[in-house]
């Protein structure tokens, strides 16, 4: 394999990726189709916030051919506007990312993929997601377009704050206002308790991701969390953590009346708090494995939202 063709040292070399045809494996590692992980986070609070919006309608979800056929719309989408805003974020950050060893293999960075061509894919994925979002109520279609102006500033964040986590929080929750919405045709207080509680969660796990990158963050001038926090991170995930399920059991708990789908959580808040006693933030590959087994968190809150729609 040739050096502008080599895998980025943060991508799964077993993906289906990597027996695509040749020409197309720059821009699906581009889009990071070869890492799913980061579309499951995406796609989570959109499955929270219809689920949410189901019980605002005082019924349960999947109960309607309407729920299945938003849950695919907000599937296809995920995986669109993610490879979207990575696309966007690698061509802004390709020096920052030159320079960093677990990203300097990546299609921009490497020349498996230049400028113009990454544009014109970012253009592309950015069409079919507006199709997608045509789909829904007026009121999700100019919620969502909101979100353009998140997308747009979140790859500067980390070169005027220490804080760019909480910016990609209020970024990569938007699907759990727009899920809300595509449901019901507006907002409520518990959408947006919702949506803060999605922001302390991705607080933690991508504070979790970045501390794979310090010593490079710091040598490339890139600010985060793990930067900020430095030996105080633990400390730091567990109080987002407990803050993200404290406020996703208060969303449950008043947005469908009930305290079933609180109880359910449960499992989940006890996943949170084995991530934060596992961490090790000196050990770059715990940190990347505690950081993908948020997966897992966020199947077990969309359990615990679906089946706690049933009984509310």
């Amino acid at each position: 394999m040739s050096e502008t063709q080599a895998i980025p040292a943060d991508t799964l070399e077993a993906s289906w990726v990597a027996h695509a045809p040749s020409a197309l494996q720059p821009y699906l590692r581009l889009a990071r189709l070869d890492r799913p992980i980061g579309t499951w986070l995406l796609y989570w609070p959109c499955v929270f916030g219809l689920t949410l919006g189901a019980g605002a309608l005082h019924r349960g979800i999947l109960t309607q051919a309407y729920d299945w056929w938003l849950l695919i719309l907000f599937g296809t989408g995920s995986v669109v506007m993610r490879g979207a805003g990575c696309t966007y974020n690698d061509i802004v950050d390709r020096d920052i990312d030159a320079r960093v060893a677990r990203t300097r293999g990546r299609p921009i960075p490497s020349g498996a993929v230049s400028v113009r061509q990454a544009w014109l894919f970012a253009a592309l994925q950015c069409a079919i997601g507006l199709v997608i979002l045509l789909c829904l109520h007026w009121f999700a279609v100019a919620l969502g377009a909101l979100s353009l102006l998140l997308i747009a500033a979140y790859p500067y964040m980390k070169r005027v704050t220490w804080l760019p986590q909480a910016w990609l929080g209020l970024t990569f929750n938007w699907g759990a206002l727009l899920g809300f919405a595509a449901q019901t045709g507006r907002t409520s207080a518990a959408g947006l308790v919702l949506y803060t509680g999605c922001f302390f969660w991705t607080l933690g796990y991508d504070t979790i991701y970045a501390l794979q990158d310090v010593e490079d963050d710091a040598l490339a001038g890139v600010k985060s969390t793990a930067r900020l926090f430095n030996k105080h991170s633990r400390t730091w995930i567990f109080l987002f953590y407990l803050m993200s399920f404290a406020l996703l059991a208060a969303a449950a708990g008043y947005g469908f009346r009930s305290w079933i789908p609180v109880a359910l959580l449960i499992p989940a808040g006890g996943h949170l708090l084995l991530q934060v006693r596992r961490l090790e933030i000196d050990k770059p590959e715990v940190c990347l494995r505690l950081f993908r087994a948020n997966r897992e968190t966020g199947a077990m809150i969309a359990a615990a939202f679906v089946i706690g729609s049933w009984f509310a």
